[in-house]
């Protein structure tokens, strides 16, 4: 449907390109800042090079009440000069949930968003053609993502703490400059960028077997989700749909990589707080989730399980009763440690007040996932956007409305409980058929998306083909474009000493912002 200046659009449909409404690039965003009067989310904000000095911007908004996404486009070119920078009326000063989408586009594309509250690298790479980028050209000889200027707190006692980017153990570089008075925090500045792949190009790659492994990369701990995203795209540019068996183990298999990753985060937590009985026990379990997922696919994360069509592995139905057993007994080892952890008093102290953001706030930056629904917020994609199996098994969504880590705990524990009922539920009544069939010729000059609530929350993947039926571009999301923000303006009035709790309740991903 097509109204307003937008396109109404679902997950696992495709649009041709020429129905997406085309706006002047001056009235760009006054419509998307229309589009949010009207209840919307920005799910997604991107640039397409259509042509030599042509750049197409999609901005998709999320109205998840009504289970629809609406998309818009417009071009933006070089001025009549040859050295004027394509440009358009920023969105971040009235939005804030746009600022890291326009830096993006920014750094891609040379593409200035006039007016943007705080424009600067986002990963620092340099244009696709090689222009300058509105800070500057790109020079590869700097050391450092990070060096450029930044917001900085002057004032008698105020100083920099400086963490990473290369951390103790093995989580990955990002840089964290803390502008700090005494123990308070006044502003965290994140500089990440470290971990730029170039991902979304490797995805064109011809062999859609070869781009699903790119795709289960993103995020190396929510390959699955990564993964449905991607097939659920691409299928949609086929036109096919996977038989209700290969959707019923994709759901399985996302849950337990939920299950897997809340559980591990719960004991982080523990670890954080010194609560050491419950962060040995959860690290336990996390690899008892990863396990059962290793006995479906062969890999504890999931590679190789989703692919374009369906699934490669089935699970028959002597595994699925083992499993579902095994799942009863880490159901009642996993909720009793969760309410010894729930009931201490030393643990919910150090998590009550700390880090928190209102829902107003979370609005806002536009934060997705178990961050989200922390601060009231009802977004989730397996209910707002049911595709798959979440047609027709419902997972009540989690919500608590404090906004602090002890809220961000609270959504990961009420989560594993609900994951837990949907497996149980679902490998006692597996349904039938087959549980691949080879995709189809990809539709010409079409667009398609598929979005998955990962444990993080939402990603999301646009794919693009061309005149000849060939994929074009693909753009991938991760929830944590979204949410890194949301933890900088957390910490703010926080101590630095809370920094490791709150880090952890978010628990974001370097690689996939970077992609």
């Amino acid at each position: 449907m097509n109204g307003g200046g937008w396109l109404t659009i679902r997950q696992g449909q495709a649009a041709d390109l020429s129905k997406i409404p085309a706006l002047a690039a001056d009235g760009f965003a006054d419509h998307v800042l229309a589009g949010r009067a009207r209840g919307g989310r920005l799910a997604n904000l991107f640039g397409r090079r259509v042509s030599a000095d042509t750049i197409r911007l999609y901005a998709f908004l999320a109205f998840d009440s009504a289970s629809r996404f609406e998309v818009c486009t417009t071009d933006v070119r070089r001025g009549p000069e040859a050295q004027a920078a394509p440009a358009y009326p920023s969105i971040s000063a009235q939005w804030p949930a746009a600022q890291a989408f326009e830096r993006e586009i920014a750094e891609q594309f040379g593409v200035h968003p006039l007016g943007h509250p705080w424009l600067k690298p986002l990963r620092y790479h340099a244009t696709d053609d090689g222009s300058p980028a509105p800070w500057g050209p790109f020079d590869p000889n700097r050391a450092i993502p990070g060096d450029y200027p930044f917001y900085r707190v002057e004032g008698e006692e105020v100083h920099e703490v400086a963490v990473g980017p290369v951390h103790a153990g093995i989580i990955e570089p990002g840089h964290f400059r803390f502008q700090c008075h005494g123990e308070e925090v006044l502003h965290l500045e994140i500089v990440l960028g470290y971990q730029h792949r170039g991902a979304e190009r490797l995805l064109l790659h011809p062999n859609a077997t070869r781009s699903a492994i790119v795709a289960e990369t993103i995020a190396g701990d929510a390959s699955i989700g990564h993964a449905l995203a991607y097939c659920t795209a691409l299928e949609a540019l086929a036109g096919s749909r996977v038989s209700l068996r290969a959707a019923a183990i994709r759901g399985v298999a996302l849950e337990l990589e939920r299950l897997a990753n809340h559980v591990g985060d719960l004991g982080a937590l523990c670890t954080d707080v010194a609560f050491l009985p419950a962060s040995a026990y959860l690290g336990r379990l996390r690899g008892e989730y990863l396990n059962l997922t290793l006995e479906i696919c062969g890999n504890r994360f999931g590679r190789n399980l989703l692919r374009p069509g369906g699934v490669c592995f089935d699970i028959p139905l002597a595994s699925a009763e083992r499993m579902r057993q095994r799942l009863e007994g880490l159901r009642s080892e996993t909720l009793e440690v969760l309410d010894l952890m729930f009931a201490q008093s030393s643990v919910l102290a150090r998590f009550e007040g700390v880090g928190a953001l209102s829902e107003q706030q979370a609005d806002e930056i536009g934060l997705v996932g178990p961050a989200a629904r922390a601060c009231g917020c009802r977004r989730d994609v397996r209910c707002d956007h049911p595709h798959g199996v979440f047609q027709f098994s419902h997972i009540p969504i989690a919500v608590e409305t404090t906004g602090d880590v002890y809220a961000r705990a609270v959504v990961r524990w009420l989560e594993v409980q609900r994951s837990l009922e949907f497996l149980l539920e679902l490998l006692g009544n597996k349904p039938g058929g087959t549980i691949f069939e080879p995709l189809g010729e990809l539709k010409p000059n079409v667009m398609a998306f598929g979005v998955a609530e990962t444990w993080r929350g939402e990603a999301m993947h646009v794919a693009f083909t061309d005149a000849a039926g060939k994929l074009a571009c693909m753009k991938a999301k991760d929830p944590s474009m979204h949410n890194w923000f949301g933890l900088a303006r957390a910490l703010r009035g926080m101590a630095i000493s809370d920094f490791p709790v709150c880090n952890k309740s978010f628990n974001l991903s370097y690689a996939g912002h970077d992609v």
